[in-house]
């Protein structure tokens, strides 16, 4: 099912909510498509179970070689473990943390990442993708730690939208990822257990929501779970910056030779 989060003139940007939910095994995760004319990138593309109606999806929008980017926030297989059938499918080049370059061919089959992986400084970059009339940008803003080492946050200026990666995400069986959350109180029960474990210290969402609160943003899309629009963006930055998490909460009690 895909959920349509913007759209002015010929830029759109779709959500994928449930295309890993096959018999409940795996995590619920998004996948997202932005779409420029006749062009687009894919953002995050999931697990192979996810490929066959993202493809689709994305096909209704415009031809596959035509696809301008597949980008990754980091390496883990609910982001790409889908690449190598990306790889053959379209001639797009991957996007991703140079920390994971090297790893991110490990998904697909010897030689077909070759010439297609673009590694990403650590500082981030404005990237331009497509050409001519369909020429767009796309904001890489670093988010190291926020899990991964390398990891990345993609902002897109036109329709103001934070694709956060597994910052923000939210989990559980009452969730529903179609219903965008517009306050965020009744919203963090589904993501405090996450946030705790899965982001390293609050030093580094410290730095993060110094960052983004330079950005205008309308809408955080996190790769799990439902995104926040309105107050709740704001409200989850002042969250998030007070949140002790990671290596925050660990002492010895957590490094002790089992009994």
């Amino acid at each position: 099912m895909s959920i349509e989060l913007f759209r002015q003139d010929r830029h759109v940007c779709v959500m994928f909510a449930r295309l890993g939910d096959e018999g409940g095994d795996a995590v619920q995760s998004n996948q997202f498509l932005l779409v420029n004319g006749d062009t687009g990138a894919i953002l995050d593309p999931g697990g192979n179970i996810a490929y066959h109606e993202l493809y689709l999806g994305m096909s209704a929008f415009f031809p596959p070689h035509k696809l301008a980017a597949i980008l990754a926030s980091h390496a883990d297989p609910d982001i790409i473990a889908s690449l190598d059938r990306w790889m053959t499918a379209t001639v797009a080049p991957v996007y991703i943390s140079r920390i994971w370059e090297r790893f991110a061919p490990h998904f697909c089959k010897p030689g077909k990442t070759a010439g297609r992986i673009v590694g990403l400084p650590d500082a981030g970059e404005r990237l331009r993708l497509g050409a001519g009339a369909d020429r767009f940008e796309l904001w890489a803003l670093p988010a190291h730690f926020l899990h991964a080492e390398g990891n990345f946050q993609f902002y897109d200026p036109v329709s103001r939208i934070l694709f956060s990666g597994d910052l923000g995400a939210s989990l559980g069986t009452s969730l529903n990822p179609e219903q965008p959350v517009t306050s965020l109180a009744a919203h963090i029960p589904r993501m405090e257990g996450f946030h705790r474990r899965y982001m390293v210290s609050n030093k580094v969402l410290r730095l993060w929501a110094a960052m983004v609160r330079q950005l205008d943003i309308r809408m955080i899309a996190p790769q799990h779970g439902a995104p926040m629009v309105g107050p709740a963006v704001q409200e989850f930055i002042a969250w998030a910056e007070q949140l002790e998490c990671g290596v925050d909460l660990f002492g010895p009690a957590n490094y002790r030779v089992p009994g």
